[in-house]
């Protein structure tokens, strides 16, 4: 499995309804509104390197209203929770 942090800034006014069509992304697990920064955070959850390539490169290229993206690729989970359980895929 490959986890992604994007780091997401919209054109102005667009962050609610960037948001809603990042949630609908196949791919996408959750995406939050931040202060600071950047004005979204999203979540990405994919079975490989080359569907999280896909996800960044097309299906986020596909939404309107995002002005730029950084995107952090997870090496390792550093956590006391069983994080494999609680955000399997199912796959």
């Amino acid at each position: 499995m490959q986890n992604a942090v994007i780091l997401i800034n919209t054109e102005k006014g667009q962050v609610k309804a960037v948001a809603e069509r990042l949630a609908d992304v196949e791919g996408i697990s959750e995406v939050y509104s931040t202060c600071g920064r950047y004005d979204l955070v999203a979540i990405a959850r994919t079975r490989d390197f080359e569907s999280l390539a896909e996800l960044v490169t097309e299906r986020l290229n596909a939404v309107d209203g995002i002005r730029d993206t950084e995107t952090l690729n997870a090496m390792q989970v550093h956590s006391r929770h069983d994080l494999e359980t609680m955000f399997s895929l199912g796959w």
